[in-house]
């Protein structure tokens, strides 16, 4: 069986790699690029769709107002990708938003950070596989119905394919990524150019008439408008994401890492804005209509009903652009679709590095610092990929409903990050006195606070427009998890002031005065004997025998063979009147440490060892409670034996490298 197993591990993950192999696994840029932007990139499918749906609810109107929205969205981003750069010269290491919180604003602000992200990471998770799959589900009318399931092996998939090492699912994905980027940026050209040429056609939903909701009737007048406003910009704000993933990322990158992150980061903002604000502007040019509510849209004056299928805002620009080449057009909507999915490896890489650094400071269980067989952080990829399908499954992998959660804790990182690198360069300039790194340590508090104030704004706005919509789920869980960090914090606090040495280490290595060792008996055979023979061999002071008299023929027989071998070793039968086996040892070793409190009590526990999972069930429980009990009992030492069943032959694969090395009968 473990070979069986062993052997599937190695098909899906491949084979161990040394750790002195982590070099080899750094990333260059063009392949850093795809594996950090792909969740930022990703937005450029749906960050345009959903400024125009919340815009479209003050009718036709109101949408030429989009590509302004965009505009700031742009400005927001490009600032905080600035503000970015900062980050990753100052604070190389990985620990990004969390690290720069932590070392200028506290631990508090720090963990809250941090909170913020590993709910956002799995959002992004959640949100882009569920998109992506609805994305299918629309292409491919036998998924309708089954996004659920359709979502959750997507997220299965992904997970294979990063514990697989960062660089490998980083090669597997660059392709896709770039195809992605071709194809917007082909939309772009072929639209720009043939609108210059006065050949670009209109969109086929430009005939629709396109009604104002009810409170919009006046378009985006008054305050409600105002407000309509900020909604599309809160909603088209959903395009940062994932530029804070580069800053948790630069160890991942190769040297100088903090350069090469600083340059992904840069063409990570270029390309984003370039591709939102094409995207937006040609679906003004051909007159796209995209409403939230399909009883919106009419054409002649009837509605155009339920059967009508809506197209995603790019779906409906490739179809215009590329009018007559439906190839083209198949390859965009492919591609697209792809995207989503594949925007969620983001996540996978930026969380378990994050996960890696807060279980190194005790915010998370340790298990989540250490490196798999494949040098990726496995143990955080599983826990991710756990929470996202929980997530998927809760929400029933429906987009709008996961939307609404989504960014709140990517602009409180945000926010508490560029506040804290704002803190940084002031403590620095206290101490420098060289003036041309002075002027550049002002240089970068100037982004850093711009940065700052943006993002506060973004954060007020999102929270003001989103907060009822669903957003408090998301704060709720970020509120959750630091509570939950900041009790795994206080947990290893407490166990390593209890283990600590104190002020005298010498007196923690006192030797016990006595040691008596009890070999548990049931039945006279070979476990039994090697378990005396290994007490023996150990040279307590103390040595006996001791067994539980359940059934009187039983004890009487052992009393008859244990004479008959004249065993160097006395047999004590504890009395139990209710034919209990765990509570009189119990009691017994406990009256030992009464009389003896300095004594070290060894209990050696003859165990069977099998090579079924069934034949567990049916040997060892004995031996499985009393040891349970035995751990919390202060003084005891327990020792299994083990005794290999026949059933062992051949289970540990040591045995072919080991014959004609082991002497014959041993």
């Amino acid at each position: 069986m473990p070979d069986i197993s062993d052997a599937a591990k190695r098909l899906l993950l491949g084979r161990p790699v040394r750790s002195d192999r982590l070099g080899h696994t750094l990333l260059p840029k063009r392949i850093a690029l795809p594996v950090f932007a792909s969740d930022a990139l990703s937005s450029v499918a749906y960050s345009p769709d959903e400024i125009m749906l919340t815009l479209s609810l003050a009718g036709v109107s109101a949408l030429a107002i989009s590509p302004w929205v965009g505009l700031v969205v742009a400005i927001v981003m490009l600032t905080v990708v600035a503000s970015y750069r900062q980050n990753v010269h100052a604070y190389p290491s990985g620990g990004g938003d969390y690290e720069v919180a932590t070392v200028n604003l506290g631990k508090n602000a720090g963990v809250t950070v941090a909170s913020a992200l590993l709910v956002d990471y799995v959002l992004t998770v959640a949100v882009s596989i569920s998109s992506g799959a609805q994305y299918a589900a629309s292409a491919l009318p036998a998924l309708r119905g089954h996004e659920t399931t359709f979502a959750v092996i997507l997220v299965v998939l992904l997970t294979l394919a990063n514990l697989r090492g960062v660089k490998e699912s980083g090669t597997a994905f660059a392709i896709p990524v770039y195809l992605f980027m071709l194809a917007i940026g082909t939309t772009a050209v072929v639209g720009f150019v043939r609108f210059a040429l006065g050949t670009l056609p209109m969109a086929e939903s430009s005939n629709f008439a396109l009604a104002n909701e009810a409170g919009f009737e006046h378009g985006l007048t008054g305050l409600a408008g105002g407000f309509l406003i900020l909604r599309a910009f809160a909603s088209g704000s959903a395009a940062l994401t994932g530029i804070e993933a580069i800053s948790n990322g630069v160890p991942a990158f190769q040297k100088p890492k903090s350069k090469n992150a600083a340059t992904t980061l840069a063409l990570l903002g270029s390309i984003s804005v370039t591709m939102i604000l094409s995207i937006l502007v040609l679906a003004n040019l051909t007159g796209v209509r995209y409403a939230e509510d399909l009883s919106q849209l009419t054409l002649d004056g009837v509605p155009v009903g339920p059967d009508y299928v809506q197209h995603p805002v790019i779906g409906q620009l490739a179809e215009t652009v590329f009018q007559g080449f439906p190839l083209a057009f198949y390859f965009v909507s492919a591609v697209t679709g792809l995207i989503l999915v594949l925007a969620a490896n983001t996540a996978f890489n930026g969380f378990p590095v994050l996960g890696s650094i807060l279980a190194k400071d005790g915010f998370l269980p340790r298990q989540l610092h250490t490196r798999g067989d494949r040098l990726a952080f496995s143990n955080g990829i599983l826990t991710l990929a756990l929470a996202a399908i929980a997530l998927i499954v809760a929400f029933d992998a429906q987009v709008t409903r996961l939307i609404q959660l989504y960014i709140v804790g990517v602009f409180v990182s945000f926010t508490l990050s560029q506040l804290g690198m704002v803190r940084h360069w002031g403590r620095f300039l206290r101490t420098e006195p060289d003036p041309a790194a002075r002027r550049r340590m002002k240089r970068s508090r100037v982004i850093n606070a711009i940065g700052f104030g943006m993002t506060a704004v973004v954060l007020v706005v999102v929270l003001i427009t989103k907060f009822l919509l669903g957003a408090y789920i998301a704060i709720l869980a970020m509120i959750a998890v630091f509570i939950v960090m900041k009790a795994i914090r206080k947990h290893y606090d407490l166990v390593r002031a209890e283990l600590a040495l104190g002020d005298d280490p010498a007196s923690t290595r006192a030797l016990p005065s006595r040691v008596h060792a009890i070999v548990l008996v049931s039945r006279l055979h070979k476990p039994t004997m090697r378990a005396i023979a290994y007490a023996r061999a150990s040279r307590p002071q103390l040595l006996e025998a001791v067994t539980v008299g359940v059934d009187r023929e039983d004890v009487e027989a052992l009393r008859i063979g244990w004479e008959a071998l004249d065993l160097p070793v006395p047999l004590k039968v504890l009395d139990s009147p209710f034919r209990e086996v765990t509570r009189p040892i119990i009691n017994y070793v406990r009256s030992i440490r009464r009389e003896s409190p300095r004594d070290i009590v060894v209990v050696y526990i003859p165990e069977y060892v099998v090579g079924h999972w069934w034949e567990q069930l049916l040997h060892n429980q004995s031996a499985l409670r009393l040891k349970g009990r035995l751990l919390f009992t202060p003084g005891v030492v327990v020792a299994s034996v083990p005794w290999q069943l026949a059933s062992t032959e051949g289970q540990t694969g040591l045995e072919d490298n080991l014959r004609g090395t082991v002497p014959r009968g041993l």
